[in-house]
């Protein structure tokens, strides 16, 4: 992917090898560990691997590859290991991704297969899965293993202990509420989720001191889990029907490891050598004669150089078998600690340390313990070490400003000498340091502070609370005399330079001074601006939002001293001194739901089907499927500009210098020229690039090796030359430019014109919103088999879209569509992503194996599906709204432009959703709304859930607010007398049947006690100044139906087998949203049999033909009456049998008869949407089947010092009509609503205004919410009693994959609530126009108050910023 040749070294440059040979001589070359309880020993083992391609080489592909750079948690295994520092077995979570194979000898590795099975789960297996925490799967495992992890470390895990095991896994599906239900089960309750046992500053009687002792709290949230309210942990909950977790039935740590003797190692080839010193002279030997070898840790930064940086280390050294670097030692002033201790050991150190020299000496214990809690996640910290923190100088490490602060020593030591540094000498420059070439840390001594007057506090703020690197952090210490006068201080800031630097005119200004004058505090704020002096366009961008945060910090800090100095000062400003606390998350669903009209099988609870395979491994994805014989792997050369003329394609650097590559493929290999083109609906994208890029990842070739990692390998040699062409990034920049594609479309309803002139008021206004990546955990994956015969080829393509890829393979092959089966088993997540974009990938790996007459296999890297796949569209509306001064709405008119990228993919449908949803839930005496889809030089954005209709409803809720706030009517009064009633048409002219959004608003309201809460919220406002809170609560109408005609048609193929077993296929495929579940609990009660009887195997184009794809929210619709059809076939032809043989009779008994009798067992099953046909233009047909509808509120509370925010509690309710499965559906609803509330909220897409690529392109800078940003309370239900007289669906059920995202924005409108209220804390009163995603340096900036008006950074004259966010 990189650009850029590398030419391979030998591993040990020639003058060296003689000396490195002589030191290493005796080292042993086998690395031997156990695996699963069975011993393994290697002797020929590929030294560039990693634990997980081992893994998977191997057949154990229950551990996934989400991301290749620790971030998601996909790859977790459980390493047991004897651990020095402690001296105790430690069963360590960590990512199998980033792992050397090196790492492992001498320990017992545990992946999800070693513990249990679809036949004999293990108990954290089976909670998770009929706990419904699995819908796609794919990130499952590794959540399974990190719970492992924790119950064999901790038998009796706090609330607290539980949810934060999961800070270093992600998932996309299920918004984690059922993950974190099931996993606390496991936990013994504390209690209060604000108490100290579970991570807060103590709940109410704790700070009242009537429970001091307890640690548990007042207990008032603790009932959910089980907990008495008293300091004893209680028993665990075992639910009815589960096995019982017993700790003393898991796997035993091998005997033989106990006696393990690790001894030297050194192992590898030509390319690349290991060595594994075990003792500290070893490893200074090495380093003498070799200072270039590489240290290597925890691997957590160097695996992502090697991955996607290429970079290339011949001479690795592993050092995390070294007892002697990790041990510590307490000391009368200071604590050392060795430089390999891992920073999960550190983080318990640092809590003795405050133990074993009290609250004051120990403050910078606190800090560093602070510090590490959210730094990365548990797998990361099991691994990292502070050496390999300090030695990376990351100048946003979040470990060494504290190191500074304290004026820490590091111990470097080499085979000469041992020389001690002082931290605040020891970063040089970027990446630089004053380590001696030949020296390692050894040791890093942290200095106690003074008994009295000395005080130091640490400081973070990133994009997400957990797992997240900095945007600032900060270090602050000061030494006072007993006037209060500053004999010394540090104030050390990471994120402010290239290097971790201190504040020196701040500190300087700061000695000498009285600290307790309030003259102080402005003198050092005025030197921090002096000293952060930052430019508009600095590298990292977000300059007035860095300035910001480092004067925030500083202020934050000077009144927690102040405090600390006397609690009575009248000048202390209590409120900046706390931070925002999360309690212990919890929730409500109502079961009960279902019970008024289910029956045999559909309307009950039932977990997904594939579920329990998820959570043992067991389920097979596209990369999962066994090699073939031949099989070569693909690596695709992508562009490195966003837009430019191709002058020359060389391959041969690839083909002749890369050992192992095979081909190259590119246009050329394509039957013709014409086959080079597709795209839906408008054939305007290419396969391959011709002669010009057009965006940055656009395909020009692939190359074919015989491994994954040489085929990336021959991609990066592969030399492009480009001459570049003017880019465009931004709507605004296409508009300027009239850079659109030929799609416009309106709808107008109404004399718009007659409505403004007659309207009380007209208000303007303009309405933005970001895009949103998918972040599916499973990226694109292809496997292209080539039969031997007419030119046939079966292609397993993780994709929503198996007839169009059909159609596809079809032409780039240049065989007919007959000749190619196209096959999913399931896929790790879809979302939208995988209906078009990844027919890109199958196509090319079907040209590839075409040529070769070889199977093909291509997994995308995180980068590079990010690259190529598209994400949701960014839009921009300029509304103009005529309404009167009672509030009633009367006129629209807008014009919506979408970033359809450089090809228009589904952009077009995208804008028409959006001016389909425009009204939101609200009626209009007059409408004229018009979209238009800009081109640019962007990745081509396509379908993602929702669809537009989220931007349209945002551009809705976004008028709606700023209307109300210019009436000075509360939005809740302006939503509620602007609701459609039942039977009013829409702007579409389409009449709303079976109407309950005012119905649910009002439920919502009382359920969730809003009111009371409003006004809560601003009494708490009035008191505080810089903690505001807010709530908001949105409505959603969702239109069902394809908005294409001919995709609202499916088929299915019901097979009774004389065995009494029915096997079923239907055009959908599973990703995730439980679609094979509903389909088999249809087809059970259609033929009345157990559930267990019927099977889906996969999708397939060879058993159910020209199939839509699966999106729109209508698969359970189409796919579930195509079932119910064959299903009706069926009986209609056993009808004499169950009438002769009796109701007892079985299917088995049934089916055998009537196969003597030769009756057809088979039937096909069709379907189509009937009465829909919207014409655009005129305005008139009905646009779709029926609208979901939900209601959603929120309340958050914001930090507005630093932009962080919670969310405190969040209720939806959705109208699914009659739920087939209740189970299924909530999952849907929490997924997509904390989906939603990331969307709107956190996920931010950046490019690199320099090179015009993304810069987000993976989870260390893309940030999906994680387990600790869901709602703190998340309350669920789904409407009940009521009639659904005019739905004619499968069981009039509704369909719930997308409707409920764009509930996620209550947050967003929420937090916008918070802010006005900021805002009029400093005399502020102005509408507030909020861009989404409303993150925390637009959260920060749209505060009005004195700091971030002074930490103000204006461009100069022609800068642009450093990133371009689209």
């Amino acid at each position: 992917m990189a650009p850029g040749l590398i030419d391979p070294q030998p591993a040990v440059a020639p003058e060296g090898q003689r000396t490195l040979a002589s030191v290493t001589g005796d080292y042993y070359d086998t690395i031997t560990f156990y695996l699963n309880g069975t011993r393994v020993s290697l002797d020929t083992a590929d030294p560039e691997i990693t634990l997980l391609e081992y893994l998977r080489g191997i057949g154990l592909t229950g551990t996934k590859l989400g991301c290749a750079e620790g971030g998601c948690g996909a790859c977790t295994v459980v390493v047991s290991q004897y651990n020095p520092t402690s001296n105790q077995i430690y069963h360590a979570s960590v990512n199998a991704c980033l792992a050397p194979l090196v790492s492992v000898d001498g320990k017992h590795v545990i992946t999800v297969e070693g513990i249990g099975n679809v036949k004999n789960p293990h108990p954290a297996q089976e909670r998770i899965a009929k706990g419904n925490g699995s819908q796609c799967g794919f990130c499952t495992p590794g959540i399974v293993m990190s719970l492992y992890a924790l119950l064999r470390n901790n038998e009796h895990p706090s609330e607290l202990e539980v949810e934060e095991a999961f800070g270093g896994n992600l998932c996309r599906c299920t918004g984690y509420r059922p993950i974190l239900d099931a996993a606390q089960t496991f936990s013994a309750g504390k209690g209060c989720g604000m108490s100290k046992a579970n991570g807060g500053s103590g709940c109410c009687q704790e700070k009242n001191g009537t429970n001091g002792t307890n640690g548990g709290g007042c207990g008032k949230n603790g009932d959910t889990n089980g907990s008495n309210g008293h300091d004893q942990p209680i028993k665990r909950f075992t639910p009815p029907g589960f096995i019982e977790y017993n700790p003393d039935t898991q796997l035993i740590f091998p005997s033989a490891l106990r006696k393990h003797e690790f001894r030297p190692l050194a192992f590898g080839n030509k390319r690349k050598r290991w060595f594994r010193p075990v003792t500290l002279q070893q490893l200074l030997e090495i380093k003498s004669v070799y200072p270039s070898a590489k240290i290597i840790g925890g691997s957590t930064e160097t695996q992502i150089e090697v991955k996607f940086k290429a970079m290339q280390y011949s001479v690795s050294v592993y050092v995390g078998d070294i007892a002697e670097l990790r041990g510590y030692t307490f000391t009368d002033d200071h604590l050392e600690v060795g430089g390999n201790v891992t920073l999960t050991d550190l983080e318990d150190l640092t809590d003795r340390a405050v133990e074993h020299y009290g609250p004051e000496r120990g403050q910078v214990f606190a800090a560093i313990h602070k510090q590490i809690k959210y730094f990365a996640g548990r797998q990361i910290r099991n691994v990292g070490t502070p050496a390999g923190n300090l030695a990376t100088a990351s100048p946003i490490s979040d470990l060494n400003p504290v190191l500074v602060a304290s004026n820490g020593v590091l111990v470097a030591k080499s085979a000469e000498k041992t020389v001690e540094i002082k931290m605040s000498e020891f970063f040089k420059g970027y990446r630089v340091t004053a380590l001696p070439p030949d020296a390692i840390i050894a040791a890093i001594r942290i200095p106690v502070l003074k008994a009295k007057g000395e005080y130091m506090r640490a400081y973070k703020q990133a994009k997400r609370k957990d797992d997240d690197i900095a945007i600032v952090n900060a270090a602050l210490r000061v030494r006072l005399d007993d006037s209060n006068v500053v004999e010394d201080c540090s104030l050390v800031y990471g994120g402010m330079a290239p290097i971790t630097i201190a504040a020196k005119k701040a500190m300087s200004y700061l000695q000498g001074k009285t600290f307790t004058d309030p003259k102080t505090l402005e003198g050092v704020m005025n030197a921090l601006e002096l000293d952060f002096d930052l430019r508009f366009g600095v590298p990292g961008g977000m300059a007035t939002y860095r300035k910001s945060l480092a004067l925030g910090f500083f202020y934050r800090f000077y009144h927690e001293v102040r405090s600390a100095l006397n609690p009575e000062d009248a000048e202390v400003d209590q409120d900046a001194m706390a931070e925002i606390e999360r309690e212990i998350s919890k929730g409500y669903k109502d079961h009960t739901v279902g019970a008024a009209y289910e029956k045999k099988i559909i309307g009950k609870e039932q977990p997904h089907v594939a579920a329990m395979k998820q959570c043992t491994g067991e389920a097979q994805y596209t990369d999962d499927i066994p090699l073939q014989r031949n099989e070569l792997y693909g690596c695709l050369v992508l562009s490195t500009k966003a837009h430019a003329k191709i002058l020359s394609v060389d391959a041969s650097p690839a083909l002749e210098t890369v050992p192992g590559v095979v081909d190259h493929v590119d246009h050329r290999d394509l039957p013709s020229p014409e086959a080079n083109w597709w795209g839906a609906p408008n054939c305007d994208e290419t396969f391959f690039a011709l002669d010009e890029v057009f965006s940055a990842g656009q395909p020009i070739g692939m190359v074919l090796a015989t491994s994954a990692k040489i085929a990336e390998a021959g991609a990066r040699a592969v030399r492009v030359a480009y001459e570049e062409l003017p880019a465009i990034f931004t709507i605004e920049e296409a508009i300027a430019a009239e850079s659109y594609f030929d799609h416009y479309r309106y709808i107008h309803d109404g004399d718009v014109e007659k409505a403004f002139a007659e309207a009380d008021h007209v208000f303007e206004g303009v309405a933005r919103m970001g895009g949103q990546e998918h972040f599916y955990l499973e990226t694109n994956a292809c496997v292209a088999i080539p039969k031997p015969e007419d030119g046939e080829m079966e292609i397993w393509s993780s994709t929503q879209n198996p007839s169009e890829t059909q159609a596809y393979v079809s032409q780039v092959t240049g065989v007919a569509a007959n000749k190619i089966v196209s096959k999913v088993k399931r896929l790790g997540g879809g979302f939208g992503g995988k209906e078009t974009r990844s027919i890109q990938l199958a196509a090319i790996c079907a040209t590839a194996a075409n040529k070769v007459k070889r199977p093909v296999r291509c997994m995308l890297n995180r980068d590079e599906d990010i690259l190529t796949s598209g994400q949701r569209h960014p839009f921009l509306a300029r509304w103009k709204v005529a309404v009167n001064k009672d509030g009633k709405l009367q006129a629209l008119d807008t014009d919506v432009f979408n970033n359809g990228g450089w090809c228009q993919d589904l952009s077009g449908a995208v804008v028409d959703r959006a001016l389909s949803h425009i009204d939101g839930c609200y009626k209009w005496k007059a409408v004229h709304v018009r979209g238009r889809v800009c081109k640019t030089n962007t990745v081509s954005n396509t379908a993602f859930r929702g669809f537009g209709g989220p931007q349209g409803m945002f551009i809705a809720e976004t008028y709606m607010e700023e209307v109300a706030d210019r009436l000075g009517m509360p939005v809740e009064k302006l939503r509620e007398i602007n609701f459609y009633k039942t039977d009013e048409p829409t702007h579409f002219r389409q009449k709303l049947k079976d109407w309950y959004v005012p119905l649910m608003y009002k439920q919502v309201l009382e359920e969730s006690d809003y009111d009371r809460r409003k006004k809560e919220a601003e009494e708490f406002n009035k008191k505080s100044k810089w903690k505001k809170r807010g709530l908001s609560i949105i409505p959603t109408k969702f239109g069902i139906s394809f908005t294409a005609l001919f995709l609202n048609q499916a088929g299915a193929l019901v097979h009774i087998y004389h065995d009494g077993s029915i096997l079923v296929a239907h055009g959908g495929t599973e990703m995730g949203q439980g679609l094979h579940t509903k389909m088999t609990m249809i087809c059970a009660e259609a033929l009345n049999v157990p559930l267990e009887t019927v099977f889906i195997s996969e999708t397939a184009t060879n058993t159910v033909a020209n199939g839509s794809s699966t999106a729109a929210s209508a698969s359970s619709d189409l796919n579930g009456y195509a079932i119910w059809n064959a299903c009706t076939q069926l009986n209609e032809r056993l009808a004499p049998y169950r009438e002769k043989m009796g109701p007892d009779a079985t299917m088995k008994d049934i089916a055998h008869a009537a196969y003597f009798d030769r009756v057809n067992l088979s039937a096909n099953g069709f379907y189509k949407t009937p009465d829909i046909g919207y014409v655009w233009g005129p305005n008139t047909g009905q646009m779709f089947f029926y609208f979901t509808q939900g209601v959603a509120a929120a309340e958050v509370e914001v930090d507005t010092l630093t932009g962080d925010w919670t969310c405190r509690r969040a209720d939806v309710k959705m109208d699914v009509g009659r739920s087939i499965n209740p189970a299924i559906d909530y999952g849907q609803i929490e997924g997509a609503f904390v989906q939603g509330l990331g969307l709107f909220t956190l996920e931010e897409s950046l490019w690199h205004r320099a090179s015009g690529q993304i810069f987000t392109k993976g989870p260390g800078a893309y940030k999906i919410p994680g387990f600790r940003d869901i709602p703190q309370e998340f309350n669920v239900s789904l409407l009940k009693d009521v009639n659904w007289e005019n739905l004619r669906t499968i069981q009039r059920s509704r369909g719930v994959g997308e409707p409920p995202l764009f509930m996620g924005s209550c947050v967003f409108f929420a937090i916008r609530d918070a802010l006005k209220a900021a805002r009029k804390e400093w005399g502020v009163e102005e509408v507030l126009s909020l861009r989404s995603p409303a993150t925390v340096e637009r959260i920060r900036i749209s505060c009005a108050d004195p700091i971030i008006r002074r930490a103000h950074v204006a461009p100069l004259e022609g800068e642009k910023s450093f990133f371009i966010s689209i």
